[in-house]
């Protein structure tokens, strides 16, 4: 798939374009924001709230420039403004309230998923012993507890688009794990 493709069908809800977009350019941002943030678990916050909140603006995204680009921007504005809220102090309330999102779902198993319900559940829980708390606590939440999205969101007190790209990076980082052995 071309990124230009990803773009079109991801501005139409395309799950698989969203994940493609998320495997071509997680690197980029993640690698960006730890040279910024000099600390893996800032970083990779960081990367999920950028891919979450362009996903969610993917229809403002302007051709004439490279989605890298934008992406990077996105990730730098997020980084700025959590450093502007560390400076205050002050808890503010975030932009919680806000329900404009796109449901980037979709319901037939992805290769992940169909991986995850084959193996082995003892084998299983070490594989996913294996990942950060964080993400073992979204897979928990999902699969286990059997939470939808919403649920998650209110549990975790983030953000859902911010539960979908976590939980579409523990099940991608399972699924190496998995592989491996």
């Amino acid at each position: 798939m071309e990124i230009e493709d990803a773009i079109k069908k991801a501005k139409k809800n395309d799950q698989i374009a969203f994940n493609f977009l998320l495997d071509t350019f997680w690197n980029d941002v993640y690698a960006f924001q730890l040279k910024r943030t000099q600390n893996e678990n800032d970083a990779e916050d960081i990367t999920i709230q950028t891919f979450s909140k362009a996903f969610d603006k993917i229809n403002t995204y302007n051709e004439d420039y490279k989605f890298k680009t934008w992406l990077i921007t996105i990730s730098k504005n997020i980084h700025i403004d959590l450093v502007r809220k560390q400076k205050k102090t002050i808890k503010n309330t975030s932009k919680d309230s806000e329900d404009n999102y796109f449901d980037i779902v979709d319901d037939s198993p992805t290769p992940e998923d169909r991986i995850i319900t084959e193996q082995n559940l003892a084998k299983l829980l070490r594989d996913i012993k294996k990942l950060k708390p964080h993400y073992q606590k979204v897979i928990n939440l999902r699969y286990f507890q059997e939470l939808s999205y919403k649920e998650i969101s209110e549990e975790l007190k983030e953000p859902i688009n911010n539960v979908k790209v976590k939980l579409l990076r523990a099940k991608k980082l399972l699924a190496a794990i998995i592989t491996k052995t």
